[in-house]
């Protein structure tokens, strides 16, 4: 198995792409192109990091090891963030996918009253390769039954656990769309309303979630409110293919505690009917 620096490798290159910064109700508030640069120096013992944005002053890192906040995957997908939810002060996580030449990479950030009030969407391709932009995420895209494999790894470096899940979409008759979601010997049922890019799981007036769809086939899931004694979870999902999904998700205990990250990847196995 790889180490957690290795599988950061995974990252080095030039990225170019664009910071696109979202309100919570999925408003567009501002795009700035961007440049991320990673160069391996000392036989790759050291990054040396340059953040380019438009407009803005460079960002320079420079480090030797991983922040006990931050977990990779064998493809170099990760996230870091928040370790621990707490009163009055800020909070939030980035998640971020690799395939092939491209990255997709997104930040919630929720205030210190715990309400969600920033989404920013980084997409990138390497330089000198082809830069592909998939369609804005539409719910339509989603219907159907996805049959996905789940790896979790643990912030308190315990062996990973894999595991299948299955994903069903559809839309009943008044028009809310129903999702049944199982794993293990687990099965939820949930329903959610939509609302333009807007699908919010609202069966639990204190818990509710919102999926946000975004361009290049993104989407961001999280609750509205960031409430201390509750589990929650943060998401990122990307539709890379029309039948290919990934899935990452930050979740944290009710004692507002990250226990862990899980990274699905997940194929429809049925036709897409709305």
């Amino acid at each position: 198995m790889s180490s957690q620096w290795e599988r950061l490798l995974q990252n080095l290159g030039e990225w170019q792409g664009s910071f696109t910064r979202f309100s919570p109700q999925g408003t567009l508030l501002e795009d700035i192109k961007s440049v991320v640069s990673l160069e391996g120096l000392n036989q790759n013992q050291t990054i040396h990091q340059i953040v380019r944005r438009q407009g803005q002053e460079d960002l320079v890192l420079e480090y030797s090891s991983l922040s006990r906040n931050t977990l990779f995957f064998e493809n170099g997908a990760f996230s870091q963030g928040s370790i621990q939810l707490g009163p009055f002060s800020e909070f939030g996580a980035e998640l971020g996918l690799i395939h092939q030449n491209r990255r997709l990479r997104l930040v919630q950030l929720f205030d210190k009253t715990g309400q969600l009030n920033q989404i920013t969407l980084i997409r990138e391709h390497l330089a000198n390769t082809p830069a592909v932009e998939n369609p804005p995420l539409q719910v339509e895209d989603l219907l159907g039954e996805w049959l996905g494999e789940a790896v979790t790894i643990y912030p308190d470096w315990r062996s990973p656990t894999t595991y299948s899940s299955t994903l069903q979409l559809q839309l009943d008759t008044p028009g809310r769309l129903v999702q049944h979601l199982s794993f293990g010997e687990r099965t939820i049922t949930s329903s959610a309303t939509i609302k333009g890019p807007i699908i919010l799981f609202d069966q639990d007036e204190q818990k509710q979630v919102q999926v946000l769809l975004l361009p290049n086939g993104a989407s961001a899931t999280s609750p509205l409110k960031a409430q201390l004694h509750q589990p929650l979870f943060l998401e990122v999902g990307w539709l890379i293919e029309p039948n290919l999904r990934q899935r990452m998700i930050r979740s944290y205990s009710d004692k507002g505690e990250w226990v862990s990250l899980t990274l699905v990847t997940e194929r429809r196995i049925t036709p897409n009917i709305p």
